[in-house]
């Protein structure tokens, strides 16, 4: 779990460190597209605790062609702004009413503590996740949504589907760098601890016990046998270059009988694919994949194109 650390001090640095301009709305409604992991963080600068342009507009009725809305789910250490920063105008673009919470946020603390979410333990996060879901069905008169999710936010939603009554409000649930077996194993230790003890608390992340190998929540994840809901339509999207999710096949998990699943490994269809456990939530690649787990009906063609770690920029 190296890299929660290195992603709490790296955003906070940025956000605490850094003065980046944001260039004003523009009149034209078509967002600038920035396919960069850390496109959102200057918008959570100048807007602390704000939504991205184009996000959590609660007035936005989807369509028939896009008729469910679309809510992000960040990983551990990011929030609403900061980790859909190519997602937000992405989806936008092209018709879709888009939502993004901050959950997990450690409570009674000042910004830019208040935009590194995914710190508390995962029932509270998935409760949370369940109150903006209510919030946005409520709003767009939705049945269902689909969710999109990264690192943690993969994860913590299955536990709002099987205990809080999530399985039949969500349609299409696509994971950036899935973590359905857990994750640890670089540390064989962590891993028996997580089985001897449930989940073990980690500092400043209180629910990163909970995704251990072997861990408490690890099991309720997997309750029935399968980390997967009936009547939900899932895509994982993985990289080979994965460095918190160790190893990535931890996200590969097929499907039995009755389920839909549908398993992609960026570097399958290009080698010039470098992401890593952050740029798989920047890159053009990875984000077109996505819009095509949205829409297979009207599929784009996913470019093969170099890809740098981190970032995920092109």
């Amino acid at each position: 779990m190296k890299h929660i650390g290195r992603l709490i001090v790296t955003l906070c640095a940025v956000l605490l460190g850094v003065l980046t301009v944001v260039a004003p709305a523009q009149a034209d409604p078509k967002l600038p597209e920035n396919y960069n992991f850390f496109g959102g963080i200057p918008y959570e600068l100048q807007h602390p605790g704000g939504s991205l342009p184009g996000s959590n507009d609660f007035s936005c009725k989807p369509t028939a062609e896009h008729p469910r809305p679309v809510v992000l789910v960040h990983g551990t250490g990011g929030a609403k702004t900061t980790n859909w920063g190519s997602y937000v105008p992405m989806l936008k673009n092209r018709g879709y009413c888009v939502f993004a919470l901050t959950y997990g946020a450690l409570p009674g603390l000042p910004w830019p503590f208040t935009a590194v979410g995914g710190m508390d333990r995962i029932q509270v996060s998935a409760a949370q996740l369940a109150k903006f879901v209510k919030r946005v069905r409520a709003a767009t008169g939705a049945k269902t949504v689909d969710l999109i999710g990264h690192s943690q936010g993969t994860y913590m939603p299955t536990y709002y589907l099987k205990y809080l009554g999530g399985a039949d409000k969500v349609t299409n649930y696509i994971s950036l760098a899935p973590l359905w077996k857990g994750t640890g194993s670089l540390t064989p230790q962590m891993s028996e601890l997580g089985r001897l003890l449930g989940d073990v608390p980690m500092p400043m992340c209180i629910g990163c016990g909970g995704m251990l190998p072997g861990s408490s929540m690890n099991k309720k994840i997997w309750r029935g046998g399968s980390p997967y809901v009936k009547g939900v339509k899932y895509t994982n999207i993985m990289t080979r270059y994965d460095e918190a999710v160790v190893p990535y096949t931890a996200g590969y998990v097929r499907a039995r009988k009755g389920e839909q699943v549908k398993n992609i490994v960026v570097q399958d269809t290009c080698s010039q694919d470098y992401s890593d456990h952050m740029a798989i939530a920047g890159s053009r690649r990875a984000a077109y994949f996505a819009l095509n787990a949205l829409d297979p009906a009207h599929p784009v063609t996913v470019p093969c194109e170099f890809v740098p770690p981190f970032t995920g920029q092109s």
